[in-house]
């Protein structure tokens, strides 16, 4: 009896921990759930055209099905498609959430590109044949946005780029954005100051398309109105009027493209490759609950001049003529040249 007893005891309390388990999950989901609406709610791009009692009574009765936290983080790809948020995401311990987006059809790019995606690439800076500059500005996603780390990022790209700068007084610089379908802008212009220089380089509009504000450079400053400036230590002459050649690519997205329009409208400047992705929306990062982040859209991307952009349409175009083995040998690069020598 005592044997039982102490059965009947233990079956108690796992199904008490249990129950409270369960509990505490689902005190987690709403939590979650109720300070995503409230944040969507007050400054989502289309909060106003998003019938919010429908979509909330929905996402609510979908979240009973789910028993932790962390699954219930699946719901956020129909909540984010019912609403037409195809540039918001959530981040969650190196996981990212977001609703379907445009869908690249798998021919769109070419069996050199996809070898070279795959190797990762990385920040690239060098020279080709001696006379002109190439810089591959891969995308950047990281999650501490404070001042001080992302002039940590900056700063050794933009000094590489310097030391070209220096040591070869390149004819022409080609920068790549192929490999670059978004993350966090600021770095990639502040490494790119020097052929940016000290101007507006680009804006924020709301839903109307009105320009709202201007970022601009200044002596290495990244200035958006933020009270923190990420900035670089500039080194030598700027390179404002050098010839630059943008090369673009179907899958040079968000801050890809922000990175692209802040070259728009600079003189000695030539866009050569793909259309753009498309996702020409200005996001924010917002922290919720439990460690999570919220890329949220809150307005549409513009060049200095305040136009907007569904996509970026090079002045030469060329589709599926990459070469990364022998980049003298890739067309766009071929074409940059040929920009550079002036024929």
């Amino acid at each position: 009896m005592k044997k039982l007893l102490t059965i009947f005891f233990v079956l108690s309390l796992s199904i008490l921990s249990f129950a409270q388990k369960q509990a505490s999950a689902k005190d987690s989901i709403k939590l979650f759930y109720d300070e995503l609406f409230s944040v969507l709610k007050k400054g989502y791009l289309h909060k106003n055209s998003t019938n919010w009692n429908e979509v909330e009574t929905e996402t609510k009765k979908n979240l009973a099905q789910y028993g932790n936290f962390k699954t219930s983080l699946n719901e956020i790809k129909p909540l984010f498609d019912k609403i037409g948020a195809n540039h918001c995401g959530i981040y969650y311990q190196n996981t990212k959430y977001t609703g379907t987006g445009k869908v690249v059809p798998k021919d769109a790019v070419s069996e050199e590109w996809r070898k070279k995606y795959a190797t990762k690439p990385a920040f690239e800076a060098k020279m080709l044949n001696d006379k002109y500059a190439y810089i591959l500005m891969p995308g950047m996603t990281f999650m501490d946005t404070s001042a001080s780390n992302i002039s940590k990022i900056a700063q050794p790209m933009y000094d590489q780029i310097a030391v070209l700068k220096t040591k070869y007084q390149p004819q022409g610089w080609i920068i790549d954005l192929r490999f670059n379908p978004g993350g966090n802008s600021i770095p990639m212009l502040l490494a790119l100051y020097d052929f940016l220089g000290d101007n507006d380089i680009w804006g924020k509009l709301n839903l109307n398309k009105k320009q709202e504000s201007l970022v601009k450079l200044n002596k290495g400053k990244y200035i958006d109105g933020s009270k923190s400036v990420p900035s670089i230590i500039p080194n030598g002459e700027l390179l404002d009027k050098a010839k630059v050649a943008i090369i673009t690519g179907i899958y040079t997205a968000s801050s890809g493209e922000v990175t692209a329009l802040a070259f728009q409208n600079r003189p000695n400047t030539i866009f050569i490759g793909e259309k753009t992705y498309g996702a020409t929306t200005t996001n924010i990062q917002v922290d919720l609950p439990f460690n999570t982040t919220l890329a949220l859209t809150v307005g549409y991307d513009s060049d200095r001049n305040g136009i907007f952009y569904e996509q970026i349409v090079p002045d030469i175009l060329v589709s599926k003529k990459d070469n990364f083995d022998d980049l003298m040998l890739d067309r766009n690069v071929v074409e940059a040249m040929r920009f550079f020598e002036g024929k």
